[in-house]
């Protein structure tokens, strides 16, 4: 078995004439609450240049006024996603590359102690460039996005931990961007709450598919519904409201929002909230997508000219209104993620190659940058995992 070991990267930023308090996220006398002795982990998944990259662990423990980063899994191409079992003994991630069989999909059994990985399963994508990762709630299967292939594969997982490829669902069609839209682009699978369906959505066909998942098939998954969008606005991850009973859309290429309602695998369009600010000029790229703990926001990242999180709320009619647009602190934000209690949100910035957290107030979800930040070889994909 191969294992990884460690290779210290970054730590908490950003000068040495600054380092004594660069970490502080708020000046003491305007803090509300003490800070907490709680500490943070997160799996980092980057793009890579060279061997030294990879995949990277990421601690961050406010009460010490620590952040690190270390090097958990370097000589991987391109883990651009990274996710984990619920108890994080096991990591997935992906080699987003093409080839014969498409790019890679890689099982590590993860170490606690010392957060190194071991190899114990690496097998082909079976389509170009895959993307995303998702679990199923039993943990039972992965299924891969495949964004280039315009597929998406489906695994068993089996003996110790490994993967059993089951099922390759092609899709076909195209959209209104002949630059973006040529053909098929799939790029997220997601599991609904119940575990019985899977939404992909295809940001080349402009339209999300619902397939009704039996694990106990020889193919798991069947086709039951496509949803068409707005043409151009190329649909790219989707989070369930904490009630389930809504699907939230980040589209890339209009930068918008949408809001369905979702109810046996239907979804019904309910609302479109522009993620740009009046006047505003330039390229878009809407990326990430998250329902805070408590479900009373949703966050949503601009990349492009705009490189901002949105911040959404519902109002007393029920309807869900944008309540900030904030700098997201860096160059392109193709992903961020929350820590699990809510209280903070992270920012990877694959161009300007830094994560930037923000403290979330709990009771408005309104974020304030702080001055914690660590230098990272283009992060993409953040995943918490279990203390």
């Amino acid at each position: 078995m191969k294992s990884f070991p460690s290779l210290s990267l970054a730590f908490c930023l950003i000068s040495l004439g600054l380092l004594s308090f660069a970490c502080n996220p708020s000046n003491p006398e305007t803090q509300k609450e003490p800070v907490q002795n709680l500490s943070y982990q997160f799996l980092v998944g980057t793009y890579t240049d060279s061997l030294h990259h990879g995949i990277n662990h990421l601690t961050f423990s406010p009460g010490e006024n620590l952040m690190t980063v270390q090097t958990i899994a370097a000589g991987i191409a391109n883990p651009s996603f990274v996710i984990a079992s619920k108890d994080g003994k096991t990591v997935y991630s992906l080699e987003e590359e093409a080839g014969i069989q498409g790019g890679n999909v890689l099982t590590f059994s993860r170490n606690g102690e010392d957060n190194s990985l071991t190899l114990l399963d690496q097998d082909a994508s079976q389509g170009d460039h895959p993307c995303h990762i998702s679990l199923s709630p039993n943990e039972d299967f992965v299924i891969l996005g495949n964004y280039t292939g315009g597929s998406l594969s489906v695994f068993k997982v089996i003996e110790d931990k490994k993967l059993d490829f089951v099922q390759l669902i092609q899709h076909t069609g195209k959209s209104v961007n002949p630059d973006r839209q040529e053909k098929p682009h799939v790029h997220s699978t997601t599991f609904d709450p119940e575990g019985k369906r899977v939404l992909v959505a295809d940001l080349g066909t402009d339209k999300i598919y619902v397939y009704d998942f039996a694990p106990d098939q020889a193919e798991p998954l069947s086709l039951a519904g496509e949803f068409p969008v707005t043409p151009g606005d190329g649909p790219r991850h989707l989070a369930f409201s904490k009630d389930g009973k809504e699907v939230l859309v980040v589209q890339e290429m209009s930068a918008v929002m949408e809001v369905f309602s979702y109810e046996n695998g239907i979804l019904t369009p309910q609302q479109r909230l522009s993620l740009l600010d009046e006047g505003f000029t330039g390229n878009v790229g809407a990326a990430e997508i998250r329902v805070s703990p408590d479900g009373k926001n949703v966050y949503v990242s601009n990349r492009g000219d705009a490189n901002t999180i949105s911040v959404f709320a519902k109002n007393d009619s029920g309807q869900y209104e944008r309540i900030q647009n904030i700098s997201s602190g860096g160059i392109m934000p193709r992903n961020f993620n929350l820590t699990p209690d809510g209280k903070y949100l992270l920012a990877a910035h694959q161009a300007s190659n830094d994560i930037v957290i923000f403290e979330r107030d709990l009771d408005t979800g309104i974020l304030t940058q702080t001055l914690w930040k660590a230098q990272v070889h283009k992060p993409v994909y953040l995943h918490p995992l279990p203390n």
